[in-house]
């Protein structure tokens, strides 16, 4: 618990500062607050074209598994009742597209993405699988949502909100948005608990994942930041406080795979 507090409160130096500072990390790196949001979109602009492709190859697959089951806890609705998510750092648009082919004809999706190359792809592929009508692409700051107050049933984050600069305000605009009784989800990376495990999934993050970018995609610094800001997510605990600082109640979380993912949960009342 006393290790959970200290990231707690090293979290909340990182976000806004302390002594008159604004930095926050980008992977093991110490850099201006102001400039992160520019790093983050360099690096998803690199990697755009190739984003799904290495999602698979990074993850063996399981990354499809995790998101399966957070739209199991979605539950959208099978009929033609309206069911609206707002899925934060969206990107290539898988959480929606698997949201609205898992719900009836009244669930819709929005996807909001700070990155236009990133959501090109996700038009792209909205075109080929026949969804571009129930699935819109908006290019948004996660920091300051572009969308009316409780206008939406649910929200989703699935592994973007580690690059967010401020993931206290992300999470305070998610709850603004969404309609009382509106259930926020956010399935990032989190902590490894089981002894073995964590030695293995240590060698393969740092050996072999950059190589892979390097050869898939051409750019293996991207996915060595994306590697650290894995180890620089908040553990479970500490981020429970930041969905509680922002006003979720029912505020919760469910490890998965060994903890390799966590899947964060809370409710607006």
């Amino acid at each position: 618990m006393a290790a959970e507090i200290l990231a707690a409160e090293t979290l909340a130096a990182e976000t806004h500062g302390e002594g008159g500072g604004a930095d926050t990390h980008f992977g093991f790196r110490t850099v201006p607050l102001g400039d992160k949001q520019r790093m983050v979109d360099e690096v998803f602009h690199s990697v755009a074209r190739r984003y799904d492709l290495m999602n698979d190859l990074m993850s063996l697959g399981l990354h499809r598994v995790w998101k399966d089951l957070l739209v199991s806890r979605l539950r959208p609705p099978r009929n033609e009742r309206g069911f609206r998510l707002l899925d934060v750092a969206g990107g290539t648009g898988d959480v929606s597209f698997r949201t609205v082919e898992a719900g009836g004809p009244g669930t819709s999706a929005v996807v909001a993405d700070i990155n236009g190359g990133m959501l090109g792809v996700g038009r792209e592929r909205a075109e080929a699988l026949g969804l571009a009508n129930r699935v819109e692409f908006v290019e948004a700051n996660a920091e300051q949502l572009p969308f009316a107050d409780k206008s939406f049933d649910a929200a989703t984050v699935a592994f973007g909100i580690r690059n967010v600069p401020r993931m206290d305000k992300a999470l305070s605009e998610m709850r603004r948005v969404l309609k009382p009784g509106g259930r926020c989800f956010v399935l990032e990376f989190s902590r490894v608990d089981v002894p073995g495990l964590d030695a293995i999934y240590d060698t393969y993050s740092f050996k072999l994942i950059p190589g892979m970018g390097r050869l898939v995609t051409g750019d293996a610094d991207s996915y060595q930041y994306l590697v650290e800001s894995i180890r620089k997510f908040p553990p479970p605990e500490a981020f429970a406080d930041l969905m509680r600082g922002a006003g979720f109640q029912r505020v919760a979380w469910q490890p998965l795979t060994g903890g390799i993912v966590a899947l964060h949960s809370g409710v607006r009342i």
